[in-house]
């Protein structure tokens, strides 16, 4: 199977701060907020610690990740005329990634802010730059030429049109689809178009807690709202940390047992880690449980570094596990 993730090619800058410079800033913790370059440039002023860059953006982290493991991966999106667009494009070819479907744009790269506290919890600032110039008349059926499943962010949703013009292209070329929901606030804003999307043109979506409990005003029941977003898709999978995930298809809900990181120094990718890991077993034609450990395995690895990026010791265990 080939893989195309479509999303924001998104250069990830991540640096530890306390819960108090949270406060400072006009944004919940663990949610995101758009910014322009200046703010993040104005917030790294402000911090001491030397920033870790890699890059990143949610259907990037699982594509990315994809293509590490073997898989035929493909990436649609619009990198920046400058140093992190060439960046972005050479680390993923060197994965082994056709990076033949990305865009180019004239203005800088998009680029995510990952402010990381004790907790290991992440809060993101992101400037989407030139992707968020990626335009519906720049996506045709042609850029899923060869490729059987597209995984969507839901950041893409933030642009209703685009969207839909994404959607329409890979159904018609004959790719299932997956969706990632992104963050609650993505959730909450699309609120409208969203329950349509997903019952027109998803086959799985991966959520949150929190992404969950946005979509199906239930509360404090995973179980649930893993059923009720299964309602519009044949496969729902709702992420609770440390307490593993639930999975739910037409057969009903699974709990999936956590695989426990030693140390959580940054949450970071883990939920697009785990989509990776899921969307791998799947396309291997393991069962639902069995997709849905190699996703459990891969994001508690994660947590243990920061970035998405996993160094090469970590990522051997992860595939001797596998």
């Amino acid at each position: 199977m080939t893989f195309i993730g479509i999303g924001s090619p998104i250069v990830d800058t991540i640096v530890s701060v306390d819960e108090e410079f949270i406060k400072q800033i006009d944004c919940d913790k663990g949610g995101m907020m758009l910014v322009e370059a200046d703010d993040i440039d104005q917030l790294l002023a402000t911090l001491s610690e030397s920033p870790i860059k890699t890059p990143g953006g949610s259907a990037g982290n699982t594509l990315f990740t994809l293509a590490r493991m073997g898989n035929r991966s493909k990436f649609l999106g619009k990198l920046g005329n400058c140093a992190a667009g060439e960046l972005y494009q050479r680390q993923f070819a060197q994965l082994g990634g056709d990076s033949s479907r990305f865009k180019w744009g004239d203005i800088p790269n998009g680029q995510c802010l990952s402010l990381v506290t004790p907790d290991g919890e992440r809060t993101m600032c992101t400037y989407l730059g030139a992707a968020m110039t990626l335009s519906p008349a720049e996506i045709s059926v042609a850029d899923f030429t060869d490729c059987q499943h597209a995984h969507l962010e839901g950041y893409l949703l933030f642009n209703q049109a685009l969207i839909r013009s994404v959607f329409e292209s890979a159904q018609q070329a004959g790719c299932s689809i997956s969706l990632d929901l992104a963050s609650f606030e993505v959730v909450q804003a699309s609120q409208a178009i969203l329950p349509n999307l997903l019952r027109d043109y998803v086959d799985i979506v991966f959520a949150n807690q929190a992404e969950a409990e946005a979509f199906t005003g239930i509360r404090h029941d995973p179980p649930a709202m893993a059923a009720k977003l299964a309602e519009y898709c044949d496969i729902a999978a709702v992420k609770v940390g440390a307490h593993g995930a639930y999975l739910a298809d037409h057969r009903g809900v699974t709990h999936i047992e956590p695989m426990h990181a030693a140390k959580v120094v940054d949450t970071t990718a883990a939920g697009d880690l785990w989509a990776a890991g899921f969307l791998h077993g799947w396309a291997h034609q393991l069962n639902h449980v069995e997709s849905a450990n190699i996703g459990s395995i891969l994001g508690a690895a994660v947590v243990q570094v920061q970035g998405s990026e996993l160094p090469p010791h970590l990522w051997d265990d992860v595939m001797s596990a596998i």
